[in-house]
């Protein structure tokens, strides 16, 4: 049925999500703007410039730089502590023999770092970061591009994603897409199927 599989990174291979939360709202109290889960829930899946655009609408009074330097250094605190795997990662990697594409909205340093702390690098023929697109997510050229570098038709690629960010992006690239919810809520109204787990999703798209 596919061609190529692709993965979204953090809170879908990673359960970096909730430590990013935790983090991100304890960095936003120290700088004196505390705010609430659902903030923090709007910034799930989003590029760090379009996170920045967001929080500077919100917060203008916002010393930006302050917060971001807190949140990194908590949040590379929390990751270089233990980077847990989402429940199945381990388990349903070793099993894909297709070509492998890992597609995230985080920055090229980071990407890779946290692969591999995960030890999930050899997996990935590719890795698409928002540095590799001038569009990223929920724009659909992250998808495109990753395609586009395996040398497959975007329709017959099976994605992975948690957030809808992440989800509407692949949809409108074409792919079929999977979505495992992690801390924020969705309606899965881009996704083939909303799974419980990646095992249960590989399940339902007919990959294992």
């Amino acid at each position: 049925m596919f061609d190529a599989v692709f993965f979204d990174l953090d809170g879908t291979l990673i359960d970096t999500e909730s430590l990013a939360l935790t983090s991100g709202l304890a960095a936003f109290a120290a700088c004196g703007h505390p705010v609430d889960d659902a903030f923090m829930h709007g910034l799930v899946g989003k590029a760090e410039p379009m996170a920045a655009e967001i929080i500077r609408a919100a917060l203008p009074a916002l010393d930006l730089g302050q917060f971001n330097a807190l949140w990194r250094e908590s949040f590379s605190a929390a990751i270089d502590a233990g980077l847990p795997l989402k429940p199945g990662a381990t388990e349903l990697l070793p099993l894909i023999t297709l070509p492998m594409a890992l597609v995230t909205s985080s920055g090229r340093t980071g990407a890779h770092h946290k692969l591999g702390l995960a030890g999930l690098t050899a997996h990935f023929r590719e890795i698409i970061t928002f540095e590799d697109v001038t569009a990223p997510k929920p724009a659909p050229e992250p998808y495109l591009l990753a395609a586009e570098r395996l040398g497959v038709m975007p329709a017959r690629c099976l994605v992975f994603e948690d957030s809808d960010i992440g989800a509407e992006a692949a949809h409108r690239a074409g792919c079929t897409v999977i979505q495992i919810p992690d801390v924020a809520p969705t309606s899965g109204k881009f996704a083939a199927h909303v799974a419980a787990d990646l095992l249960t999703g590989a399940r339902l798209a007919g990959l294992i």
